[in-house]
């Protein structure tokens, strides 16, 4: 079994971890940006394809990985994992319908809420206590569905068609426009100094450095690493100033 994953600010990542080390299966763990990741998935018969839900779609970085690697999914038995800051609807079904145009055979779909991971914008915003609380709730869920999947069983959230309305007329219809394509709004104030992490964690190698200072190029997907991790707070997308910059590993 092989997982392939988007995860920006860790949420992602932390609940495809923990799935898998529930599992009895062994299993490949390999970051959507990785350039092998498209070739390993032809020597698994089962994948778990995991990413963050934007206004209930799938970032459009994962749109364009099933796309390009179109030839690899017939046959496959494909499970589909999403996180969500407050509602997803269809997040897991958004990829399952792209997946099966393309032959793969879908298992399975878990949505997990996690704390919220956009930080330049006031909402959702909660206290650490409750982002604990959000985080306990998740990791007991996702132990759940995965001693069910030991057993045989797998969970089917976001693929039916009341799921499918739910996130369709809930947020995509209105929100669409947002998750269509690569965004060119990320934003770099005069307050970055030039360390280049946000150039190093793009999974999308959208942010280069020039004379010490960093540049977006419009092939934004949308993750929040570099947001979530700049040291200034030099970098917005959806807002205009960083609230919070919340990461699975400052819970910890």
């Amino acid at each position: 079994m092989i997982a392939i994953y988007l995860s920006g600010t860790g949420n992602t990542k932390h609940c495809l971890e923990l799935l898998l080390q529930t599992l009895n299966e062994p299993s490949v763990m390999i970051p959507m940006d990785n350039e092998l990741s498209g070739d390993v998935i032809l020597e698994h018969n089962m994948v778990i394809l995991a990413y963050p839900t934007q206004f209930s779609n799938i970032p459009f970085m994962v749109r364009d990985f099933i796309e390009r690697n179109a030839s690899v999914w017939r046959g496959k038995k494909v499970f589909c994992l999403a996180t969500m800051g407050l509602f997803s609807g269809d997040a897991t079904g958004c990829a399952a319908r792209l997946l099966k145009k393309y032959g793969a055979d879908i298992i399975g779909g878990l949505q997990v809420r996690m704390p919220d991971s956009v930080c330049d914008h006031k909402a959702l915003k909660k206290s650490r206590e409750d982002n604990l609380k959000i985080i306990q709730a998740a990791e007991l869920k996702i132990k759940k569905a995965a001693l069910k999947m030991n057993a045989g069983t797998f969970l089917r959230e976001g693929l039916s068609f009341f799921a499918h309305m739910a996130g369709l007329f809930g947020q995509r219809l209105w929100f669409y426009s947002k998750t269509k394509q690569y965004s060119d709004k990320l934003k770099i104030s005069d307050a970055c100094i030039g360390c280049g992490l946000c150039a190093k964690v793009c999974p999308m190698k959208n942010i280069i450095m020039k004379n010490k200072k960093a540049y977006a190029q419009g092939k934004c997907t949308m993750c929040y690493g570099c947001i979530s991790l700049c040291p200034r707070k030099a970098i917005t997308l959806l807002g205009n100033q960083v609230v919070e910059q919340y990461r699975y590993d400052k819970m910890s």
